[in-house]
């Protein structure tokens, strides 16, 4: 099998030929003069030779986490990945498999699935989880339209503490099918309920449990909404759930989230996969598919596609969802990544990234001028530069090869010249040191000019 085939003029007028058209001009004839490109200005074309050298150095322009140190989080982070991993998903029989319509010559790709969708309800305390959707950001958007329909209503109640990006994606969503958004304010970096809100007329409350700011939110806030007629969505990082009480514990209705932290390298920020979680009562409800257990004619166990309500497949109007696919590889991943781990390593990883988080949070509260602004996080944390500008520290220590976060001052406008800093398992203490001592130098020579 060739990676290209070119066409010469023979095959191309053989084509063109064989559909009755004169010239490559014609199969584009139907669209209209106006929205089309008049003329496209490409440079002369190269051989395969400096066309592989001219990638490759604009390539190598990118720098790897393992050239840097990085502290970036935010939604992707920088988790230890196994080799086991990458050994499994490259096989053959895996890594080119499509959507298993034909479950008889499938079994191993559903059984896969079926595994992701068992350690997913393991984690979360749910009932039922779906085949993956494309990531975190979906995954919100996914779920707010299954409690819409659940519920029967369209205002929706979304903490102001989301990722910013999946707050943007579900207002895209939400736009389409005329669903008001209102957000929760923030307050010392948690969620807080305003009391003037009618909570029993809104379909659901979507919160983020560690939020976008690495806080743990209250316990309380959960309580209220849950006793209310809203549904509770919780958006989580899975590798909290190692050491937290599981969004089950506290009565939610639905749990999503990214999986990317599983297994899946951050990949200069794609692909990743979202998971959707519920209790049994909203199973027709769970966008994508759902693969099941059950028996062949003979009576051995059989893995299939039990529900299928995507538009490709029933009626548009009584479809649950528009995604036509399933990250099924990236499932696959995080199902190994799970399995390999099991709940002592997933702990273990979650409290040495803990532990780490909280000791440069601690190293950088001693720096003049810096200030960790919440104490409840995990392991991500803001804190505020007063004699230097957010953008300036980040793009100083960038040249020096050190990441040290997220600039919240574009994001939040009561945020400025803050930081969003990432811990984990794959930063050492001696990252965290000359991070520090670097931060520190830097703040030094500002405080003195």
């Amino acid at each position: 099998m060739h990676s290209y085939l070119p066409h010469t003029d023979e095959t191309r007028l053989n084509m063109l030929k064989d559909i009755g058209l004169n010239e490559v001009e014609d199969l584009f004839r139907q669209i209209n003069t106006n929205v089309r490109v008049k003329e496209i200005e490409l440079p002369e074309g190269i051989s395969e030779q400096d066309t592989r050298r001219k990638l490759s150095g604009m390539a190598n322009k990118n720098r790897t986490s393992g050239e840097v140190v990085s502290f970036l989080g935010g939604g992707v982070y920088n988790r230890y990945v196994p080799a086991c991993i990458s050994t499994i998903i490259q096989r053959s029989e895996f890594i080119t498999s499509y959507t298993p319509y034909q479950p008889e010559v499938s079994q191993g790709t559903l059984q896969a699935i079926f595994d992701f969708q068992t350690l997913i309800c393991n984690l979360t305390g749910m009932d039922v989880s779906n085949a993956s959707v494309y990531d975190g950001a979906s995954a919100c958007a996914e779920s707010v339209l299954m409690a819409v329909r659940l519920a029967r209503k369209t205002e929706i109640l979304v903490s102001e503490a989301l990722n910013p990006e999946y707050k943007k994606v579900l207002e895209t969503y939400c736009y389409g099918e005329d669903i008001k958004i209102s957000y929760l304010p923030v307050k010392e970096g948690k969620t807080v309920l305003d009391g003037f809100i009618n909570l029993d007329e809104q379909a659901c409350v979507l919160i983020q449990n560690p939020n976008y700011f690495g806080c743990i939110e209250d316990h309380n806030v959960f309580s209220k909404i849950v006793e209310s007629k809203a549904k509770l969505i919780t958006c989580v990082d899975p590798i909290s759930l190692a050491v937290l009480k599981s969004p089950a514990e506290y009565g939610a209705d639905i749990v999503v989230g990214d999986f990317q932290q599983l297994g899946i390298n951050m990949n200069f920020g794609g692909p990743h996969g979202g998971f959707i979680a519920s209790k049994n009562t909203y199973l027709r409800q769970l966008p994508g598919r759902i693969v099941g257990l059950t028996q062949d004619k003979d009576g051995k166990e059989a893995y299939t596609l039990t529900l299928q309500t995507r538009e490709q497949h029933i009626r548009r109007e009584k479809a649950t969802s528009n995604i036509c696919t399933n990250n099924a590889l990236m499932a696959l991943a995080a199902t190994v990544y799970m399995s390999v781990f099991g709940p002592q390593g997933l702990r273990e990883v979650a409290e040495i990234s803990i532990q780490r988080a909280h000791y440069m949070a601690d190293k950088l509260s001693q720096v003049p001028g810096i200030k960790v602004l919440y104490c409840d996080f995990m392991h991500e944390f803001v804190f505020q530069a007063d004699n230097i500008s957010s953008g300036e520290l980040i793009n100083k220590l960038a040249e020096k090869g050190i990441f040290i976060g997220i600039d919240l001052s574009c994001k939040y406008d009561n945020l400025q010249n803050c930081v969003l800093v990432s811990v984990t398992e794959m930063n050492s203490v001696e990252d965290i040191d000359r991070a520090v001592e670097a931060v520190n130098n830097l703040v030094s020579i500002c405080l003195k000019n």
